[in-house]
């Protein structure tokens, strides 16, 4: 599946996730805008990669928790890309930000959270939506479990956060069906413990915060066209595989290369319950 011609913005795709997906869909030949907030250094090697894979892209820096910034580089996205076909929210602060129990997280801690995922993508997927035409993609990154069992205790400001995403996820969803842009959450299993989390004197065992049954660690998402549900809107989930870097590795384009995903059911007033 090709994807030349075709314009993206992952949001954090610097490293980790993001840069997983950037070079996923840099490989079907996407021109990738590469987001990052203070690692300029890790977005030019992104860049590098992106390049070696015969794409091409540029970078953007904002702080995806500041609405303004958002507005900016939207803004500045417009100036450069004559389009955009995709757009994936992942980023977020760094886990020491607001990774604490609910016992013992501030208030601060929980506005880093809602400030860049409730308010970041209400912001995003309505710029967003002022650049994407017919068959355009919007993607959250989420994490369905976490964000219900509360198992994870220190995910409280992250899951409670992913949780009103999830639901702007359905509203965006349906306001958009009838232009053609469908737009979905995917939801991971956990993939590894974050070094900064020790140095900050937080417990990093994932067993002593997995006991609720809210995923396995060392595992990440893997993209199957089989198991995908298209319906708009929906929180999907995937069977999970573990690389050898026990790192998040993705292929979105299974899913951005659909040409149609069911907008059907939304035009016609319908929208089931999420899977």
């Amino acid at each position: 599946m090709s994807l030349k011609q075709k314009h993206a913005l992952i949001t954090g795709s610097s490293r980790g996730i993001g840069r997983g997906i950037a070079l996923k869909l840099a490989e079907a030949g996407a021109t990738i805008a590469i987001h990052y907030y203070q690692n300029e250094a890790a977005a030019k090697d992104t860049l590098r990669l992106i390049r070696e894979r015969g794409a091409d892209g540029a970078i953007f820096q904002a702080d995806v928790t500041k609405p303004d910034q958002i507005e900016r580089l939207f803004k500045e996205i417009r100036s450069r890309f004559p389009s955009l076909d995709i757009y994936v929210s992942n980023a977020r602060p760094e886990a020491v930000h607001f990774f604490y129990p609910p016992a013992d997280i501030t208030l601060e801690q929980m506005d880093a959270a809602f400030d860049s995922q409730v308010k970041g993508f209400l912001i995003g997927a309505r710029e967003a939506g002022k650049m994407l035409s017919e068959g355009g993609r919007i993607i959250a990154i989420t994490y369905g479990t976490g964000s219900r069992t509360g198992g994870l205790l220190p995910w409280v400001a992250m899951g409670s956060a992913k949780a009103a995403m999830e639901s702007l996820v359905r509203y965006f969803a349906v306001a958009f069906a009838r232009r053609g842009i469908t737009v979905n959450a995917i939801s991971p299993a956990c993939t590894k413990t974050d070094s900064r989390l020790a140095s900050a004197g937080l417990d990093t065992n994932a067993s002593t915060w997995h006991a609720g049954g809210c995923g396995r660690r060392g595992e990440s998402l893997l993209f199957s066209a089989g198991e995908l549900d298209h319906r708009s809107g929906n929180i999907c989930r995937w069977r999970c595989f573990t690389d050898e870097l026990g790192s998040a590795a993705r292929d979105p384009t299974r899913l951005v290369g659909k040409t149609s995903l069911e907008s059907s059911n939304h035009r016609r007033g319908h929208r089931s319950d999420t899977s």
